[in-house]
């Protein structure tokens, strides 16, 4: 009878340990747990993260386990995927196991899982009938024993009958009997004579109860009728006998006579021999007891290894009503015979040995056994080749394989080694087991990449931590020689760092943006990759990267001429000059993309007269197609569209209105569009006048410096004795403004408080002449001359 688990043992066993012994994973389950019941997460126990088990192809080896334990490849959750069965299972086993292997690739990786289906007290104990009855004579004394029907529970441990109870009454009690193999037997213990004239029957209920908590029972009705006469049961001379048989003996082969003594005569003297109720199924099927002569036989297969003996309770019962019954046990122990070969556990300490190892070093531990005891258990061990190893037997039952020489890679790279094992039987079993191992090589070889140089194109606004390039470097090494790493290298010489733009799997070589880049601000950079090997020392090598941006359309056109307010712009015209082809503006716009991205058309959306104005689809230039009459005072609202040629295209537009006037002296139309509130300012206007405010008083910065540096300087060289010097420099300068056209020369200005000199490089146009002030930028003595020229020039105009 099943029954659900309680939930104090589901809150024990749901949350099962995960144990990590010798590189196994062991979980810990009740059994009877529900379809998708949690077992444990095999991702979190492997430190593996969730999206390897689908990368890294994780699967159970093992297609008999699927039928009982599946994962979720989603989280990493194992769970039960059949109800499992304990006693179905496992039978009577102490303990019961469910070993499976889980296999990952990339790398391939084999690990050991064990789960251990815990026993829960779902079956109660019961009895093969419902009624047992036992007749008992009244001539039996006090403290005669009666053994009972035993129950049965296919619990195990705890779970299973622990003790027997008798219903209360007078005569009777229950005595409690421990066997070899741990189970547990009542017989009924006669505590007062019986008196068949007072009480002929009793009805008594025994009752087996299990060890949990809380326990389970179950019950049989014994009814005992009390007798009278045959008052001599039959008596053995012995209360145990033993005896010994070869576990390889045939059926049939004698084990023991037993015989018994009954005072009695005729039939009440007539025995019959009989295993009582405490022999189990299997014990009987492994002997057979003759009924009348007591003889004990082999029946059934015997394996010392399964067990090195068997306790057998017999009865001899009279034949007179009611039937006496007298009992012995019989101990027969299994003489053990070499038929178990030796086992050999080979465990590699080093599966690869490099070349220049001493002789001595550590190869692998064999461990081995033998079933069979004695002198058949002694097992002995060689290497069966001529090869540079030897085996040491440090101590009994465990040996170590070293290298006798030299190991030499060129020779001999890989090593299949064969260990034979015998025992000391007659004649003796023998077994083998073959492993390899490898000479690995120096690090000699530094890792290559197969291109000198990469270029890799990029378009701008990429999505960060996404893999733009891999590189790829081979190592003809062998082992962690091989093993390459890469990594970004930085240089003093680039205004960035490498490591600020992109980062590199240090595994894979994929290179991956830090960020997004726009091709407006970036349109290349240089990375130096370098791959180095796992060696000691390492060697590594280089390689340059060239990271080219592409660009992207991403900037819409920006419309500069005429000046808008709210994307709206006014024309002032005079009708007099609106001819046919005149042209009354041109709507100009610039766009932050280059190429296509950057190619500009401009088209008319909306119009107060379609017929009045046409709009150039490259220039952007408005003209008149129609004469305008004096008399004609209107406003003209044009709607122009400028979209750039990307794809997908970008576009802006601008509402122009045109003033139309009567004549010049006509005082302007007033403006009907409003500005709108600053809030509705956009963001480009925005951005237009923060750079205007911000240009305009960084140059009233610089004129004020170079006023308090002019003056400064004039006082340095009136108070200097060789003044004459910067007064010619002066005069040079004064020269060069009166010439009345653009120069480039340079004017050298010597400061006579400081040891170094500066150089100033002056650009003069004929305007600069009209200025008492040049545009001046130091340039250091120690800089190239041509760099500066380029960048700290000033101009004027």
């Amino acid at each position: 009878m099943a029954n659900t688990p309680t939930s104090e043992t589901l809150f024990i066993f749901l949350f099962s340990a995960c144990h990590l012994v010798s590189g196994q994973i062991r979980y810990s389950i009740p059994e009877e747990m529900e379809h998708g019941a949690f077992v444990g997460n095999i991702a979190e126990d492997l430190r593996l993260n969730i999206w390897q088990l689908s990368a890294r192809r994780f699967r159970l080896v093992s297609d008999y386990i699927k039928q009982y334990i599946e994962v979720n490849l989603e989280n990493g959750n194992l769970f039960i995927n059949k109800r499992i069965d304990r006693e179905q299972l496992c039978g009577q086993n102490p303990t019961c196991t469910l070993a499976f292997q889980i296999a990952l690739n990339d790398p391939m990786e084999m690990h050991p899982v064990t789960v251990e289906i815990i026993d829960e007290n779902d079956n109660s104990p019961s009895f093969e009938k419902a009624e047992y009855s036992l007749q008992i004579s009244e001539l039996i004394a006090a403290g005669a024993r009666f053994p009972l029907e035993s129950a049965h529970d296919p619990d195990v441990g705890t779970n299973t009958i622990s003790t027997y109870q008798i219903s209360s009454n007078a005569h009777f009690a229950v005595k409690v009997q421990s066997m070899r193999d741990g189970s547990k037997n009542a017989e009924l213990l006669l505590e007062k004579p019986l008196d068949r004239e007072q009480q002929q029957t009793f009805h008594l209920t025994l009752t087996a109860i299990d060890g949990a908590v809380p326990h389970r029972s179950g019950t049989v009705q014994i009814i005992i009728t009390v007798v009278d006469a045959n008052d001599n049961p039959p008596i053995f001379d012995q209360e145990m006998y033993r005896a010994k048989v070869p576990e390889n003996a045939e059926k049939g082969t004698l084990v023991i006579k037993l015989e018994a003594a009954d005072l009695d005569e005729g039939t009440n003297a007539e025995l019959t021999y009989s295993f009582t109720n405490h022999v189990n199924k299997r014990n009987r099927a492994l002997f057979h007891l003759h009924p009348k002569s007591g003889e004990i036989s082999v029946q059934g297969k015997l394996d010392f290894e399964e067990s090195p003996g068997y306790d057998l309770d017999i009865q001899a019962v009279d034949n007179a009503p009611p039937g006496l019954s007298g009992r012995c046990k019989v101990v027969v122990d299994i003489i053990d015979i070499n038929d178990n070969a030796p086992e050999l556990d080979v465990t590699l300490v080093l599966s690869a040995v490099r070349e220049e190892s001493p002789p001595g070093t550590v190869i692998a531990v064999i461990s081995v056994t033998d079933l069979d005891s004695s002198e058949y258990g002694k097992v002995q061990c060689q290497i069966q080749e001529s090869i540079p190893f030897k085996l040491e037997n440090p101590m009994a039952n465990t040996y170590t394989l070293i290298t006798s020489d030299v190991l030499d890679r060129e020779t001999v790279p890989i090593y299949n080694i064969t260990i034979l094992a015998w025992d000391g039987g007659s004649p003796p079993l023998a077994t083998s087991k073959t492993f390899t191992v490898s000479v690995t090589d120096i690090n000699d070889n530094a890792p290559r990449f197969t291109q000198s140089s990469y270029n890799v194109y990029l378009m701008e606004n990429n999505t960060p931590g996404t893999s733009i390039f891999a590189v790829t470097a081979l190592d003809v090494d062998l082992g962690r020689n091989g093993e390459i790493s890469y990594s970004i290298l930085e240089s003093k010489e680039q205004e960035h760092l490498a490591s600020v733009y992109v980062t590199i799997n240090s595994k894979s070589g994929n290179i991956c943006p830090l960020r997004s880049f726009d091709y407006e601000q970036l349109k290349h950079f240089k990375i130096q990759i370098q791959a180095q090997d796992a060696g000691s020392p390492p060697l590594s090598s280089t390689v340059t990267v060239t990271v080219i941006i592409l660009d992207q359309n991403d900037n819409a056109p920006v419309i500069t001429s005429p000046l808008t307010w709210n994307d709206s712009a006014i024309v002032e015209i005079l009708p007099q000059s609106i001819i046919p082809g005149y042209l009354v503006t041109k709507v100009q716009a610039t766009d932050a993309d280059s190429g296509q991205n950057a190619r500009l058309s401009y088209q008319l959306l909306e119009a107060t007269d379609y017929n009045l104005f046409t709009v150039g689809l490259l220039t952007g230039e408005i003209r008149a197609t129609l004469h305008v009459n004096g008399k004609d005072m209107t406003t003209e609202k044009l709607v122009i569209c400028v979209k750039d040629n990307g794809q997908p295209s970008l576009s802006s537009t601008a509402t122009i209105v045109f003033s139309i006037l009567s004549n010049i002296t006509e005082k302007p139309l007033d403006r009907t569009d409003k500005p709108l509130p600053s809030e509705y300012l956009s963001y480009l206007n925005r951005y237009l006048i923060i750079i205007l405010g911000s240009t305009s008083f960084l140059f009233l910065i610089t004129i004020i410096l170079l006023v308090i540096f002019k003056l400064k300087q004039d006082r340095s060289v009136n108070e200097n004795d060789n003044s004459t010097a910067c007064c010619h420099n002066r005069r040079n300068s004064a020269d060069i403004r009166n010439r009345g056209y653009a120069t480039n020369e340079t004017i050298n200005y010597t400061m006579p408080c400081q040891t170094e000199g500066y150089r100033y490089t002056v650009c003069l146009s004929p305007e600069s002449s009209k200025s008492d002030f040049l545009f001046l930028k130091p340039c250091h003595p120690t800089l190239p001359l041509n760099s500066m020229g380029s960048q700290q020039t000033g101009t004027r105009k």
